[in-house]
């Protein structure tokens, strides 16, 4: 509050027990000035003032509204600087906007375009094959009519000379069919020799087809993989046929289970390629059987060795209940590891009931601000401290180990980690999302490697978040910011990129190397073959965020953050 003091009269001293030679010395050290009383809810009371306030803290207000006047100016610092970022992330959203309905308008156009183009094609390749149709026809039906006259020709002469010898053996003389005996057959065997024989030209139709394992989560429990056979037709000419209508068949025979046989179903997609569905019972040895028109066709039989995959049933549509879920790690014992945007890691058994709680908000050791990535080797448990920029090493019951890393661009700093996990060497990878780019540590946080995704080129990424490890040693980065998966080796080399993710947030890779991402932006999971073609995608999730797989029977975990709930499908 704020109140002046003024000249007192002596006499109102004397109210408060003051002789006179006090109120004087008093009176003597008072000025006029402004005040400011820390205490609340004292009035202005000019008489009393300095009995009622010598116990409190009093302050000048000059110095009290510098105090104020630089925690204003910081706040409008801060204000403004908000405001900037804004109206750059707004121009940003616009210049999106505008992109994307370029974007359409470009796919709008290359789709008609394509459509034209393929009309086109297909229109004068129509007029290519009826061309060739008849002229094949027009050849083969003049070669059969020449066959027809000198089979024609030739039954006459042999006529002829079958009814001459018949006569000469009927009515002549001996000296005569002696005479002409020698004629007759010679002439006979003669246009024998000249015979042309018949023979079937046929038009053959050469084939060749690849097999590719497909990862279903609807696949049954009783069987093992699903097969899709892929099957491209040919011309004698090896030109590839640009319509269907083939008898195409395909089938599958276990060579242990007493021959075992189950049957595809084909597609014909009339446009000279077929596929065909297979889904064995058994695993082992099989061989597989492809024939169109009843002929086999190129590599077939061909055998194959059928191995049980992974079966993504989901076993409940709310395993376990978590407050927005963003990371999950299983320990070797079962139990799972949720990191959560709650500031802290929630520990669950395998039935999905909560055991532990580790952490709390703050910037403490052992404490937590919106941790995103938990990776867990033995009883070590390492988890990245998105908020407070670093990542804290604890044992598996939460006791604090160490720490390392804080905000900024250099070497061992961060801008917001995000993935944490370890390699084969005990060596700690993590992704720092807003430096773009991934750091490699010693399991005690000594600076290793950096991977740069700043830049340009196919080595850049922006924004990444999930990572895991092939069964090469490669590491796959999640890029959120560049809508794709990165591959690099351990030592920070470039080796490829796969998949358009809409913006993925996780993936963890199996020891057959199919990949599992998780799409923030999709709303799905999808799953990558080893040559990274998308193969399946188990859609109606909300928001995943990381991936994680149970190293002892492979089931998958997401933390289902938009539903605040983590799923898993079991195997």
């Amino acid at each position: 509050m704020l109140v002046q003091s003024i000249h007192y009269h002596l006499c109102a001293y004397s109210i408060v027990g003051l002789d006179q030679e006090g109120a004087r010395q008093l009176h003597t050290t008072m000025k006029p000035r402004d005040h400011y009383c820390s205490q609340p809810n004292h009035g202005n009371n000019n008489l009393n003032f300095y009995f009622t306030h010598k116990t409190h803290t009093v302050k000048e207000i000059s110095t009290v509204a510098k105090t104020h006047q630089i925690e204003i100016t910081g706040a409008l610092e801060d204000a403004r600087e908000v405001v900037t970022k804004l109206t750059g992330a707004m121009d940003e959203n616009n210049r999106m906007i505008e992109q994307v309905e370029i974007s359409k308008r470009n796919a709008s156009l290359a789709i008609n375009n394509a459509f034209e183009t393929l009309q086109q094609t297909l229109e004068e390749r129509k007029k290519t094959l009826l061309s060739e149709l008849e002229a094949i026809s027009l050849s083969k039906t003049t070669a059969l009519t020449l066959q027809k006259e000198q089979f024609e020709k030739m039954i006459g002469d042999i006529g002829h000379y079958t009814d001459l010898a018949s006569h000469i053996l009927q009515t002549h003389t001996d000296h005569e069919i002696v005479a002409l005996g020698g004629l007759i057959p010679t002439e006979l065997q003669a246009t024998l020799k000249r015979m042309i024989l018949y023979k079937t030209i046929e038009i053959r139709t050469f084939v060749s087809f690849t097999i590719f394992k497909h990862l279903d989560v609807h696949i049954s429990s009783q069987g093992g993989a699903r097969y899709h056979v892929k099957i491209q037709s040919k011309t004698s000419k090896g030109e590839e046929c640009p319509h269907g209508g083939v008898e195409v068949k395909g089938e599958m025979r276990s060579k242990t289970h007493n021959g075992a046989v189950v049957y595809g179903e084909v597609e014909d997609h009339r446009d000279g390629t077929y596929t065909i569905t297979l889904t064995p019972q058994t695993a082992g040895p099989h061989q597989l059987l492809i024939t169109m028109d009843g002929h086999h066709v190129q590599n077939s039989p061909n055998d194959l060795d059928v191995r049980p995959i992974r079966d993504c049933r989901i076993l409940c549509k709310r395993v376990i209940q978590c407050l927005w879920p963003t990371c999950v790690a299983i320990h070797d014992n079962g139990d799972i590891y949720v990191a959560s945007n709650d500031h802290c890691i929630y520990v669950f058994d395998q039935t999905g009931q909560l055991k532990n709680t580790i952490g709390s908000r703050g910037s403490g050791d052992g404490q937590f601000s919106y941790p995103c990535g938990v990776s867990i080797k033995g009883d070590v448990l390492y988890v990245a401290d998105s908020g407070n920029h670093r990542v804290q090493k604890l044992t598996s019951s939460g006791k604090f180990l160490h720490k390392f890393g804080q905000q900024g661009s250099g070497q061992g700093q961060f801008d917001w980690p995000d993935g944490v996990i370890i390699d084969s060497n005990n060596k700690l990878i993590v992704s720092d999302i807003f430096n773009h780019r991934i750091q490699i540590f010693n399991v005690d946080g000594g600076w290793l490697l950096t991977i740069d995704g700043k830049g340009s080129g196919n080595h850049s990424f922006r924004s990444p978040e999930g990572l895991a490890l092939d069964p090469q040693g490669n590491i796959h980065v999640a890029a959120f910011g560049s809508n794709t998966i990165k591959v690099f080796t351990k030592e920070g080399v470039y080796v490829r990129m796969y998949g358009d993710p809409n913006h993925p947030s996780g993936i963890a890779i199996d020891d057959e190397g199919y990949s599992l991402v998780s799409e923030w932006g999709g709303h799905c999971l999808s799953i990558y073959d080893p040559e990274g073609n998308k193969i399946h995608t188990v859609g109606n999730l909300k928001q995943p965020w990381g991936t994680a797989l149970d190293p002892r029977d492979g089931s998958v975990f997401i933390p289902n953050y938009g539903a605040n709930t983590v799923l898993k499908y079991c195997v």
